[in-house]
């Protein structure tokens, strides 16, 4: 499978390149500075900005798949810190790749969006809600729904992944998928967790055209 990542250079992102490339896929990797990516065998480097069309169009060229790990950044991790990004980066750069995608028979992507958005929203524990209402968090939240519409809208073959709080541990471990709320999610994630999950499940038909929260068991 040839594979175009976005968001390659974050936490998460730079562990999909890795299982990416463990797995023996082809990665493409689209990102606004390179010099932060290791070069490897099967790795492909293209600098660029993901919002802009003819930088995605190189990109995905001969690709058959997309995994999306970008993300509303802060310039630090304190909630209430100034954006990096523009606030509608994620729904800005899906309403370049999905017709890009359609237009080249691209049909397979999975992006990375996080529990608490839109429909899961009720489902988070109180204080993260009101992070999410009080701080520049919520930013992130907010875009995240926007480009889940765009992508579900799609005629792409697509899987929004949804996973709970972020941890950086190295434990292999075993993953609960929740749909609709069953079975009810724990609370922490590995990186690593996700980013095999994210890769994995490009090849996994039931998850298709779904939304699934996961969260380590």
């Amino acid at each position: 499978m040839k594979i175009l990542v976005l968001g390659g250079t974050g936490r998460t992102g730079k562990l999909v390149l890795k299982k990416a490339l463990k797995k023996k896929h082809q990665v493409h990797c689209l990102a606004r500075k390179t010099e932060r990516i290791e070069k490897k065998d099967g790795l492909t480097l293209f600098e660029g900005n993901p919002n802009d069309e003819t930088d995605l169009k190189e990109a995905i060229s001969e690709c058959d798949s997309v995994i999306s790990v970008l993300n509303i950044s802060r310039k630090s991790d304190f909630p209430w810190a100034s954006l990096r990004t523009p606030k509608t980066f994620l729904s800005d750069v899906m309403a370049h790749l999905v017709p890009i995608a359609e237009n080249q028979n691209l049909k397979r992507i999975s992006i990375c969006s996080a529990w608490g958005v839109a429909e899961t929203r009720n489902d988070i524990p109180k204080w993260f809600r009101w992070f999410i209402d009080n701080s520049n968090i919520g930013m992130a939240y907010a875009d995240h729904e926007r480009q889940e519409k765009i992508i579900s809208d799609s005629k792409l073959d697509w899987t929004i992944v949804r996973p709970v709080g972020l941890s950086n541990s190295k434990r292999e471990e075993r993953i609960i998928e929740t749909f609709d709320t069953l079975p009810k999610p724990n609370i922490f994630i590995s990186r690593h967790s996700v980013a095999d999950y994210l890769v994995d499940s490009l090849e996994k038909d039931y998850l298709v055209k779904k939304k699934v929260v996961i969260s380590k068991a």
